[in-house]
């Protein structure tokens, strides 16, 4: 999928887009809702606080599902590319709706996958986090 850059809009990934601390990463998971977007488990959880970023993402790529660890470097690599470069379809829509959301993509599958199927991942992860928020504003 060819992308263009719109005026204003930036393809990073910064650090204010990542989530760091034990605190914030065990409150997603305690509190937190998930669904499978193959092949990511997807854990999200709605932030009442205003954040300086709509979105922020914990990549895992668990050494249960690959062994390797340049499989593992590999796939948090495509992942985050991927989420680096579809990640504006979900910011412009959580602006819309003024919301702030934490996102972990966890890796399922038992092999390393190439990048226009982590992709796929992750847009389908986009989309239903996008239709979950659209239903539960009305």
């Amino acid at each position: 999928m060819l992308l263009s850059m719109n005026e204003g809009e930036r393809f990073r990934l910064v650090k204010m887009e990542r989530i760091c601390g034990e605190k914030r990463i065990e409150s997603l998971f305690a509190n937190g809702s998930s669904f499978m977007a193959y092949p990511f488990r997807v854990v999200w959880l709605k932030k009442d606080a205003v954040s300086a970023t709509p979105v922020s993402v914990l990549i895992s790529i668990p050494k249960k599902r690959l062994k390797r660890a340049v499989d593992r470097n590999r796939m948090k690599r495509v992942a985050r590319e991927a989420f680096r470069l579809h990640k504006n379809q979900l910011i412009n829509q959580l602006m819309a709706d003024n919301l702030h959301l934490d996102v972990a993509l966890i890796y399922v599958k038992d092999e390393p996958s190439d990048f226009v199927t982590t992709e796929k991942g992750i847009v389908k992860a986009f989309r239903e986090l996008a239709r979950i928020n659209q239903t539960e504003a009305t």
